[in-house]
């Protein structure tokens, strides 16, 4: 795909879908409505791919959250020709980021290898092995265009305030020394439990998962099998990754079902071996997740997708006669038109157009009320030791008796191309009902942090987990660090569609999830990438998984 000009004179003028956005969701629409046939159009006011989704240079992250977090001013009204069957409806965008921190510690540094870094706008994010995202780049056959590396290692951090090696397979547990032989034994009952259970049902009707016990929530189906706090600590946040202290009924938004976790068990499991070269269950693709957006967008444009960046979106078009979608104004004064609209969700449906919009299913089960609080600091320290990639789960009320959510916590090292290799990019995460309960788990998360690298930091030597840090002993073990609330925003189908936002997941499941049933809502007799030939992902020349 080859830059074109400012303004750039777009024809034809007319196509099936025109699709506004290059994130994550947007760019799949796109690739899966091209390669059905369609003539699709994909737009993006930024002079980059990825949108909410996007990998930035520091300086770039930096301008926009700045610049996402202040509300844009209207448009100028744009003018009609009384002549035309149609009419122009101005656009409004609305800011789904604030309570933007940033900070430099050590500018000159920083400046010194300002090429090298490579930010993740929506981390924490990795890629399980067997997970959707992973099946889709695989059908769609965009793995040519991609490279991954596995994340070396998963950690918890139990209630002793020490990092636990969290052990995915029984081969794990067998191997890890920093359990006892009580709790291996436990752990290798469970696991060969849940295998029992996931057997084909004419190999083990016996030793199936009672359907009571599966619509029960996950906690008491543990609590019945008698696992002490510790595993099941480790079962519920760190493998099947729930969200809220699971114990709590007035603070859990969402009881994680046992038929849940053993999904996610089996995920995990599952992940684990699936690709000869891969390490563990994790991938991480090099130069950051924005890669994935750019990848099924040039799948898309191999099958025909045209793409002009650097083009904003300014109104829609209804018609006069009936009050229907009829296509966009650009920037430029271009009128384009289509049968079908996808919109970053960023943008707000105007009163004047009248839409039915429906919930996507998938999202809508979820708690849509919620914000995602970021924090993404860059460092000289690993968590661990000899170790560049790795996962760091703080479970609920590990860092303080108010915090209500899970924190996850992801290092990734310069030998994936996010920073030098000296470097690297820790990015945090958790859930939370306004900015300041995110805030204050993000704030206790990095100071736990710090206090791991007090070793090694000669200003840091006494740091408590729970005291606030100040900027001297930050700027001591940090050299870059950005702070944020994110908005969520559930995916929308109608007339025009919106695709949804990034959510607080550690993967992309519930994305792929909504992605694949608006592409069904908007084309029901059309398969969602017919296959392709490809099926294994690259791998690069030092033998790991890419």
């Amino acid at each position: 795909m080859t830059d074109l000009s400012p303004d750039p004179l777009i024809d034809p003028t007319t196509f099936d879908l025109i699709v506004v956005g290059t994130g994550l969701a947007e760019s799949i629409i796109a690739a899966a409505a091209s390669a059905a046939g369609k003539t699709v159009l994909h737009l993006d006011p930024n002079p980059y791919y990825g949108g909410h989704f996007a990998t930035l240079p520091l300086h770039d992250l930096a301008s926009f959250l700045n610049s996402a977090s202040v509300p844009s001013p209207p448009s100028p009204p744009s003018a009609t020709d009384d002549a035309l069957d149609y009419v122009s409806v101005d656009l409004q965008t609305r800011s789904l980021y604030s309570d933007v921190e940033i900070s430099s510690y050590a500018p000159e540094v920083l400046q010194e290898h300002s090429r090298k870094f490579n930010i993740d706008l929506a981390g924490p994010r990795v890629l399980f092995c067997a997970d959707k995202c992973i099946d889709a780049v695989l059908k769609a056959g965009v793995n040519q265009y991609l490279e991954f590396k596995s994340i070396d290692a998963s950690y918890f951090w139990d209630e002793n305030g020490k990092l636990v090696n969290v052990p995915g397979s029984r081969a794990a547990i067998f191997k890890d020394k920093s359990l006892s032989l009580t709790e291996k034994n436990q752990l290798m009952r469970f696991f060969k439990l849940v295998q029992q259970h996931l057997l084909p049902a004419e190999d083990n009707e016996n030793s199936k998962i009672s359907q009571e016990d599966l619509d029960s929530p996950f906690v008491e189906f543990l609590n019945k099998l008698r696992l002490p706090q510790k595993m099941k600590s480790i079962i519920l946040y760190a493998i099947s990754l729930a969200d809220y202290d699971q114990n709590d009924t007035e603070v859990c938004k969402k009881k994680l079902l046992t038929k849940e976790g053993i999904d996610r068990l089996a995920l995990y499991h599952t992940s684990i071996g699936r690709f000869q070269n891969a390490q563990g269950a994790l991938l991480y693709p090099l130069y950051g997740q924005g890669e994935l957006s750019q990848a099924f967008c040039r799948r898309a444009a191999v099958k025909g997708c045209l793409y002009v960046l650097r083009m904003p979106v300014v109104a829609l078009l209804k018609d006069k006669s009936n009050e229907h979608y009829k296509g966009v104004r650009l920037a430029s004064g271009q009128d384009i038109f289509s049968h079908q609209l996808v919109l970053d969700p960023c943008f707000m449906v105007p009163r004047q157009l009248n839409l039915s919009l429906e919930s996507l299913q998938d999202v809508s089960l979820r708690d849509a009320n919620y914000k995602v609080a970021r924090g993404i600091y860059i460092t000289k320290h690993s968590l661990v030791s000899d170790v560049k990639n790795c996962l760091l789960v703080y479970p609920p009320k590990a860092l303080f008796p108010e915090q209500v959510s899970s924190v996850r916590v992801l290092q990734i090292g310069g030998n994936l191309a996010v920073c030098p290799e000296d470097m690297f990019v820790i990015y945090i995460s958790t859930l939370c009902a306004n900015a300041n309960q995110g805030k204050e788990m993000v704030r206790a998360a990095i100071n736990a942090i710090i206090s791991l690298f007090a070793s090694e930091c000669s200003d840091a030597s006494s740091v408590d987990q729970n005291i606030n840090i100040n900027a001297e002993e930050k700027g001591s073990c940090l050299l870059w660090s950005a702070s944020y609330i994110q908005e969520s925003s559930a995916g929308q189908f109608g007339p025009v569609s919106f695709s949804p936002m990034p959510d607080g997941n550690l993967n992309y499941d519930d994305l792929m999830n909504a992605t694949f049933e608006l592409f069904q809502k908007m084309y029901p007799n059309e398969e969602f990438f017919p296959k392709t030939t490809s099926t294994a992902v690259h791998q690069d020349d030092d033998g790991e998984e890419s």
